[in-house]
C-alpha cells in the first residue's frame, strides 16, 4: 500500500530537511536552497506546497515519504 503524502507548508518541509541533515544555503525571494553535500535543491515557501512539488522536492533529495513522516 502506498504513503499518501501529507499536506505541508514550505517552512515545516525545511525545518524536517533540516533535522534530517540538510542547511540553507541561501533564500531568493520566496525560495530557499538547501544543500547536503552534492544534492542541492529548493523549496518554495508556500503555505500548501502541491503534490507534485512535494514529490519533485523528495525525490531530489533521495527521501521517501516514509522519511518526511517520521
Amino acid at each position: 500500500m502506498s504513503v499518501k503524502l501529507p499536506v505541508i507548508s514550505g517552512e515545516q518541509l525545511i525545518k524536517i530537511l533540516a533535522k534530517l541533515g540538510f542547511s540553507v544555503k541561501r533564500q531568493a525571494g520566496s525560495h530557499v536552497v538547501l544543500q547536503k553535500g552534492d544534492i542541492v535543491f529548493s523549496v518554495p515557501l508556500h503555505e500548501e506546497l502541491k503534490k507534485g512539488t512535494l514529490k519533485a522536492i523528495l525525490s531530489q533529495s533521495g527521501l521517501a515519504v516514509e522519511d518526511l513522516l517520521k
